[in-house]
């Protein structure tokens, strides 16, 4: 047979195709016949059935080598192919679980499949056409989809194409499947996102291996996936009973006050759950107390520890305990709250009582930063005085004793309560601000309408970002002139 003159690769690639079909339904059922026959042991009809199967290699093995994307070649009258010699079919066949859709617009060449695979145990829908595939797809649940890339109308490239766009159904791998065997093809389809492609007939050991490799990764992929969503759905449980958690702390400070004592606050965590907390009030009519502690580290542990010392101190439920006496107060607090007993935790406090008939102020630290004292100056300025009694840090050494110190308190002056994540920020080249920048800070802002609100904003622009390294606690109390 002599080529037309006319004949172009793509007619012959579309009568390769054409001619490949048949053959290839002739190939798969023989190879099913086959097995069924070695399996009964019915050795007269298997062996007619391998040399069908033989027969019909042979005239595909003609069918790829004469009609080549150059054009129609000659055929010969003989051929010299050599005999397919495919697995054995007594060869254990794979149970595979899941759903398959298989697509072909050809229903032979369906049937063929869909009895492949329901000997390895898959349940298996079909679908003629890419538009009804792509109706199937986005309204069941399918492992794997088995793919024609040639069918009229939709073809399974475009199919393949919109599947992969569609974030409910990019996940499900695809295998295309083709009697043709460009390399051009394959590459697209694989740039596509297809997973793998295979071409007509199937290799019995070949479509097994591939198929259970997908259904191997998708089984993998929705595992992980799962996984992912239990992750999810446990950290958003938790964000909400840390965010729960948080509220509770924050609603449990104290409001800020105008009478008899004018106090204000900032408190900003640098994480969800914070290791500072304070408070302040009257003992008596006479006596009024101000605290703040600071926990090492934060989250969950940091936070329990730091609610409960603050309760204690607002409680007064220390027994025998005179709250009036600073020293008395954190020697106290240091027996009650061992390290070793609180999952190795510690945490630093000043304590201070304000006696307002006789404008005195005694006052205690633990490990904590100096309480600031801005008092006036002639010319309308403020001086500063540091207010600190240099005493170990709360919880490590049983019975450690502290000292508690007094000052007196002059007209209009101003008390600074604070934690060291008021001034210890890290900025962008590494460098860490100390107590005297912050000393220096506020007082130059002494007279500013809002002097803790300026400091927060300072703390930011030091640290470049609005997540600060660590709390942010400061209480001003303001006595009168």
């Amino acid at each position: 047979m002599k080529p037309d003159s006319h004949s172009s690769p793509d007619a012959a690639s579309q009568l390769r195709h054409d001619l490949r079909t048949p053959v290839n339904h002739i190939i798969g059922y023989s190879e099913m016949l086959l097995e069924d026959a070695e399996e009964c042991g019915n050795e007269s009809s298997a062996s007619d059935l391998k040399k069908i199967r033989s027969a019909a290699h042979e005239l595909l093995g003609l069918i790829n080598t004469r009609l080549s994307a150059g054009g129609l070649q000659d055929l010969p009258r003989s051929s010299n192919a050599a005999t397919w010699k495919g697995g054995d079919p007594k060869r254990l066949e794979k149970i595979f679980y899941g759903k398959v859709l298989a697509v072909d617009d050809n229903s032979e060449n369906l049937d063929v499949l869909v009895r492949r695979l329901a000997r390895h145990g898959l349940d298996v829908e079909t679908a003629e056409s890419g538009l009804v595939a792509l109706d199937t797809i986005r309204s069941h649940p399918f492992d794997l989809v088995l793919l024609d890339v040639m069918m009229p109308g939709v073809d399974g490239y475009t199919v393949l194409r919109e599947l992969k766009s569609d974030p409910e159904t990019r996940d499900i791998p695809v295998i295309m499947i083709s009697a043709l065997d460009e390399l051009d093809s394959v590459t697209r389809c694989i740039e596509a996102g297809a997973e793998d492609y295979l071409p007509k007939p199937f290799d019995p050991t070949l479509l097994e291996a591939r198929i259970g490799a997908c259904l191997e990764k998708k089984a993998l992929r929705d595992a992980e996936q799962g996984h992912l969503r239990k992750i999810e759905e446990t950290q958003s449980r938790l964000d909400k009973e840390l965010a729960e958690a948080a509220a509770y702390v924050r609603s449990t400070l104290p409001a800020p006050t105008e009478s008899p004592l004018p106090v204000n606050w900032k408190y900003r965590p640098s994480s969800e759950l914070a290791g500072d907390s304070f408070g302040y009030h009257w003992i008596d009519a006479e006596h009024f107390a101000v605290y703040l502690l600071d926990v090492c580290g934060h989250g969950v542990g940091a936070c329990l520890l730091s609610v409960s010392a603050i309760n204690v101190l607002r409680s007064g439920s220390l027994p025998g305990v005179n709250f009036r006496n600073p020293g008395e107060v954190l020697k106290a607090l240091n027996n009650a709250f061992p390290m070793e007993k609180q999952n190795n935790l510690y945490f630093t406090l000043w304590y201070g009582v304000y006696h307002a008939p006789s404008r005195t102020l005694n006052f205690a630290s633990g490990g904590h930063p100096p309480a600031l004292l801005l008092e006036p100056a002639p010319g309308g300025e403020f001086q500063s005085r540091r207010l600190s009694s240099h005493g170990m840090i709360i919880g490590v050494m049983e019975d450690t004793p502290f000292s508690t110190q007094r000052c007196v308190i002059p007209q209009g002056a101003r008390l600074y309560v604070l934690c060291d994540g008021c001034y210890e920020i890290r900025n962008a080249s590494g460098e860490m601000a100390d107590y005297q920048a912050f000393e220096t800070f506020m007082t130059a802002h002494a007279d500013s309408p809002d002097p803790l609100g300026d400091l927060e904003n300072w703390a930011i622009a030091q640290r470049g970002e609005s997540t600060l390294e660590d709390d942010f606690s400061i209480m001003q109390i303001q006595f009168p002139a």
